[in-house]
């Protein structure tokens, strides 16, 4: 499959997972939009990798853009938002990521509007990049 192709398969359904992250803060799924806010950046990243001819393998959204370096200049905003994302990662799912209780406990709503909020941003600037390679969004 054609690079360019790949890149929109992978960013269209980013702004699926924002759709579906917004969608359970509405429904009060705080830890869960949480998660599928750090999904939908992690595909928005992993389109951008697809479209410069990179390979995009693994989870974290700070990891995947230092494999951007040298092709695209990641601004520090960007990698503050990538931190709150991460952060979303495995706590968000799993019980065992805390001393006690379960996720649902430790996330508000709060929590995810910053979530989804830092999303924005990072599929915003995602969007821009793509657009100067040349790719219609």
């Amino acid at each position: 499959m054609e690079r360019f192709e790949e890149a929109k398969r992978w960013f269209q359904q980013a702004l699926r997972d924002l759709e579906a992250s917004m969608s359970s803060l509405r429904s009060g799924y705080y830890e869960w939009s949480c998660f599928q806010a750090q999904q939908a950046c992690e595909k928005a990243v992993k389109s951008l990798l697809y479209a410069t001819g990179k390979s995009a393998w693994g989870h974290s959204i700070i990891e995947l853009l230092e494999y951007l370096r040298g092709d695209i200049e990641v601004e520090a905003e960007i990698y503050t938002h990538a931190r709150e994302l991460d952060r979303h990662y495995i706590p968000s799912r799993y019980p065992n990521a805390f001393e006690s209780g379960y996720p649902a406990l430790y996330y508000d709503e709060e929590v995810a509007n910053r979530a989804i909020n830092s999303c924005r941003e990072i599929i915003k600037w995602v969007k821009k990049q793509l657009e100067r390679i040349g790719l219609k969004m």
